[in-house]
C-alpha cells in the first residue's frame, strides 16, 4: 500500500475531481439566464467539496481534519439538492441526473469512510 503523501493521493479528492470536471461541462449547457444562479451555485458547491477535502488534509489534528471533512460533506450535499433542481428544470437529461447522483452517493460513502478512519 502506498503511503499517501498529499492531498492528491486521496480517493475521495480524485474521486471529487473526476465530478467537478463533469459538473462544468455538464453546467456549460445551462440556460445563460443560469450563469449567475444555478451554474453558478452547483460549480461553486463542486469546487468546494475537492477544497475542503484538500485544506482537511493539510490540518494536523484530527478535529480540524474530520471539521474540513464534514464541510466537503455539506457542500456535496448542496450539490445534490441542486442536482434535483436541475433534472426537474429539464436542464440534464435522466441519464445525466443518474450518472451524477451516483458519483455524488459514492463520494459521500468514501468521505463518510474518510472520517470514520480518522475517528477510530
Amino acid at each position: 500500500m502506498n503511503k499517501i503523501k498529499n492531498f492528491t493521493d486521496l480517493i475521495a479528492w480524485q474521486k471529487g475531481h473526476v465530478l467537478v470536471l463533469s459538473l462544468y461541462r455538464i453546467t456549460h449547457s445551462f440556460p445563460k439566464e443560469e450563469v449567475y444562479g444555478l451554474t453558478s451555485q452547483i460549480r461553486r458547491a463542486a469546487v468546494s467539496v475537492t477544497s475542503n477535502i484538500a485544506e482537511g488534509f493539510s490540518r494536523k489534528t484530527k478535529k480540524e481534519k474530520v471539521q474540513f471533512y464534514y464541510i466537503s460533506l455539506g457542500s456535496l450535499t448542496e450539490l445534490h439538492n441542486q442536482f434535483f433542481i436541475a433534472r426537474d428544470l429539464k436542464y440534464i437529461t435522466p441519464n445525466e441526473f443518474i450518472d451524477v447522483e451516483n458519483k455524488i452517493i459514492e463520494l459521500l460513502k468514501i468521505i463518510n469512510s474518510l472520517v470514520r478512519s480518522i475517528l477510530s
